[in-house]
């Protein structure tokens, strides 16, 4: 069965949207209140133009946040429970965002862009009204705002070659998670060494809403020669990668902790940020889920789930799977997945209730690997 969506005002569309339209875009979905492309009608090129090749996203829906004034950075501090000392401008860095439970609500990478301005280029939740929220509650010296700043994905292995030929080398000095004001053509950019894959590349932040078309068909143009195509974050290769999407991957009840970002956490920094006596308290009592991958058995997967699949053990429910598909690189069908400690270090014996019926399968660790 087909569905469709109509389009209206409520929903913006992204400085690349005509573009977009242009290259073929055949499926959208909804982000951060902004259509943003999923698929161009060939979803074996695009995965095939990631993984050995080079491919230009419109994530335009990736929004900015901005914390701007004396009180930037402080806010930030309250956001996080990662320790930003040593933050600096051109450093981007990947935080967790908890609520007073201790759940994790969003998981934004920071940039400060200036002295006092502070970006957080958020997930698929409404992180402005939740930071202005704090600022006034607190008395913060901040403005809360979303900036004309929407970004343009060139992922996969040539990717820096794209990028250098419109930028210069100095891209490829970028650190991960760097970025560096620039220009190219009288259109203002940030350009950040980043983006929703683990193949490499960049993300170009288009300044200037109006001229989107225009970098489009610059990106477009530079990279020809190197077979460059449209295409979107790219679910198989997410799942490959254990990429964690929140919401697809959390539920209300999931904190940092269980889904492997303890290395980002400094619970005894003496900023007193949001949720941290709840995630204290999760620390000492320990975690009861883990965030993991598994391997089903079974026909190829012919497509990915549209919402979480049940996973059972011994005839018990231990948790769920949330994004799965079929991996041409490992030949398998796989899955990432939010399951109890004991059911992600056992052996295997799990079964995942899939809309085409129960699957046998294992748990392993991510990213998925052919040695697993």
């Amino acid at each position: 069965m087909t569905y469709s969506i109509a389009l209206g005002p409520r929903i913006r569309k992204s400085p690349f949207f005509n573009s977009s339209v242009k290259a073929g875009v055949t499926h959208f979905t909804t982000y951060n209140h902004m259509y943003m492309p999923v698929s161009y009608g060939d979803l074996a090129a695009e995965y095939d133009r990631l993984i050995n090749g080079v491919s230009m996203w419109d994530v335009a829906g990736e929004r900015q946040v901005s914390l701007k004034g004396p009180d930037a950075m402080d806010l930030a501090r309250m956001l996080t429970p990662r320790n930003l000392d040593g933050t600096k401008y051109g450093m981007g860095r990947y935080i967790p965002m908890t609520n007073s439970k201790g759940t994790l609500i969003n998981d934004p990478v920071l940039q400060q862009v200036s002295d006092e301005e502070v970006w957080l280029s958020i997930a698929d939740t409404d992180m402005k009204y939740w930071a202005e929220a704090i600022a006034v509650s607190k008395g913060m010296n901040v403005d809360v705002t979303e900036p004309d700043a929407s970004p343009l994905a060139i992922q996969g292995p040539k990717a820096v070659d794209v990028v250098s030929d419109i930028m210069g080398d100095w891209v490829r000095d970028l650190k991960y998670f760097g970025f560096k004001h620039a220009e190219i053509q009288g259109i203002p950019l940030i350009v950040a060494r980043s983006g929703w894959s683990k193949q490499g590349g960049y993300e170009l932040y288009l300044l200037d809403g109006s001229k989107g078309d225009q970098l489009w068909d610059i990106v477009a143009e530079a990279g020809a020669a190197y077979g460059i195509g449209p295409g979107a974050p790219n679910y198989i290769e997410r799942v490959e990668s254990g990429l964690i999407s929140v919401g697809a991957d959390t539920d209300d009840d999931s904190n940092p902790f269980e889904m492997g970002m303890g290395k980002f956490m400094d619970l005894d920094q003496d900023v007193d940020f949001i949720g941290k006596a709840a995630l204290k308290q999760i620390v000492e009592d320990g975690i009861k889920r883990r965030f993991c991958g598994v391997i089903m058995d079974g026909e190829n997967l012919t497509a990915t789930n549209s919402h979480q699949w049940e996973i059972h053990q011994d005839g018990q429910y231990v948790g769920f799977a949330s994004a799965a598909a079929y991996s041409p690189r490992l030949d398998w069908n796989i899955s990432t997945a939010l399951i109890t400690v004991e059911a992600a270090e056992s052996d295997g014996g799990l079964v995942v209730m899939c809309d085409d019926g129960p699957r046998n399968a294992r748990p392993t660790s991510l990213p998925f690997r052919k040695d697993q």
